[in-house]
């Protein structure tokens, strides 16, 4: 498994940096492997790749990868989060579907017990659809006003979906959409610099519209069982 995702990770990493140059927003760009459904042999090959960035979907899943993971990698929560979970989510580094306010209070709660301050995304719903989580961008300026009410919380910027297989027309309305997000939550007072878009099918493009974080799984990693 190492030799292949090493030679994905470089082919990936060419094609960030050209969709970069192409885009002209001049951010940095963080590559996060995620490893859902695969084993630890996955995150260790990430991580011999020199990906230290590693994103899991489920918290029991990801908590079984960080008992055996030996090397030093940064965990990703990117997958929606229960609130009755929120306690275990104080165990990632940067927890990227803040959905609610509901779950923002409990995570601000667990991350106040483990005494630390905890990064966060908040998820915006772009496109609308309802098989998505996230909050609606006219939302927004209501929710950044409670959140600053988290005090254990560091809101980091926005994530958000595209809808899956949708045309470059579309995607770039949603990625735009996430970027207008992220504008709010500045002006609402947060150092909301980060913007997680892109997967797979649609990552290049997220970089062109200005993604600083993408969430590669399938074309590192094949198909997932």
């Amino acid at each position: 498994m190492s030799d292949h995702v090493a030679t994905m990770v470089a082919e990936v990493r060419e094609r960030i940096a050209a969709a970069r140059a192409r885009g002209g927003h001049g951010q940095d760009v963080t590559l996060i492997a995620v490893t859902k459904t695969h084993g630890p042999d996955a995150v260790m090959a990430a991580a011999n790749a020199g990906v230290h960035d590693v994103g899991e979907n489920k918290v029991q899943e990801a908590e079984s990868k960080m008992a055996q993971v030996t090397v030093p990698v940064r965990w990703h929560l990117i997958g929606h989060l229960q609130r009755n979970k929120a306690k275990n989510a104080a165990k990632f580094d940067l927890v990227h579907s803040l959905d609610s306010e509901r779950l923002a209070v409990a995570l601000d709660d667990a991350a106040g017990e483990a005494q630390r301050v905890l990064e966060v995304l908040v998820q915006v719903n772009v496109s609308g659809e309802s098989t998505k989580s996230g909050f609606a961008l006219h939302d927004l300026a209501t929710v950044a006003a409670r959140l600053h009410a988290c005090s254990n919380l560091r809101v980091r910027g926005v994530m958000t979906m595209a809808p899956f297989d949708a045309e470059e027309s579309v995607l770039r309305t949603v990625f735009r959409g996430a970027r207008d997000a992220r504008a709010q939550l500045q002006a609402a007072g947060f150092g909301a610099d980060w913007l997680s878009m892109g997967m797979s099918g649609d990552y290049e493009v997220a970089v062109e519209e200005g993604a600083t974080h993408v969430r590669l799984g399938t074309v590192l990693f094949g198909s997932r069982t």
